[in-house]
């Protein structure tokens, strides 16, 4: 753990799900020194995961309640982290892990104008809500990590187990990092991106044993990929090591996709 570190929090989207990435990446902040606050739907399962996530590594620790695909809801749920932070709970944020998201199987055809509206509105536009509540302070602060949830799926086109609306809503991630990260690139605060190809998670609703298995068998290096080795990436990226990493994206994929 370094001094940057134990001074800040990390404010983490979508990490109330059992067997999620979210939930993962919280705890390594926590473990390497990071105070968080934890961002979900559901608010009082925030709450619980922050605090069990706290007692265990012995970090302050926050849950609240936010829609990330709704403006007011981003706002009240910054509002409630920011008066943890006045109030001496929290330490200052100093990294954010845009996570929240949704995925949709949908072939093209079947798709229509609401479910694009719905996967587009949680990972696209929950990033750019949530990275402009809480960016300003960490210009303020000049010094800030925000690292943002892609996938493999925007660069491959689909082909994992998102279709089209998951892969157009994931590459628009990409180009506002790296649109981001170039507008403020001198400030302190970096940008970056991760795309992970499949990972052991329950995003895939509706998967089957079989096509798990067929999922693993078409990736090179044999397996999916572990919550663990996601989060490590983001804490990575978190670090100061990583501040000259500004508009990057790190692909963590197991070979699926070379580029």
């Amino acid at each position: 753990m370094t001094s940057t570190t134990t001074a800040r929090t990390a404010v983490i989207t979508g990490a109330a799900s059992e067997r999620g990435i979210g939930m993962t990446v919280a705890d390594r902040y926590a473990r390497d020194g990071w105070a968080i606050a934890i961002l979900d739907l559901d608010g009082d399962r925030a709450a619980q995961v922050a605090a069990e996530i706290g007692e265990r590594h012995g970090v302050p620790a926050f849950g609240t309640a936010a829609n990330v695909a709704d403006e007011a809801s981003v706002t009240a749920a910054h509002a409630a982290v920011q008066a943890e932070v006045d109030a001496g709970r929290l330490p200052a944020v100093g990294a954010l892990a845009n996570i929240a998201g949704i995925t949709s199987p949908v072939p093209f055809l079947e798709t229509d104008l609401a479910l694009w509206n719905k996967v587009m509105a949680v990972n696209a536009t929950g990033t750019y809500l949530v990275t402009k509540a809480f960016l300003p302070a960490m210009l303020d602060a000049g010094w800030g990590r925000i690292v943002n949830m892609s996938s493999v799926s925007a660069q491959r086109g689909g082909g994992v187990f998102g279709k089209v609306p998951y892969s157009a809503a994931k590459a628009a991630i990409l180009g506002f990092t790296k649109a981001l990260a170039r507008e403020i690139a001198d400030s302190g605060v970096t940008v970056n991106s991760v795309t992970p190809g499949a990972v052991d998670t329950n995003i895939r609703v509706g998967s089957t044993p079989e096509s798990e298995a067929k999922l693993a068998a078409d990736i090179p290096i044999g397996r999916v990929a572990s919550t663990e080795e996601i989060a490590a990436v983001f804490a990575f990226l978190s670090s100061d090591d990583a501040a000259y990493l500004q508009g990057t994206n790190i692909d963590i994929n197991g070979a699926s996709h070379l580029h």
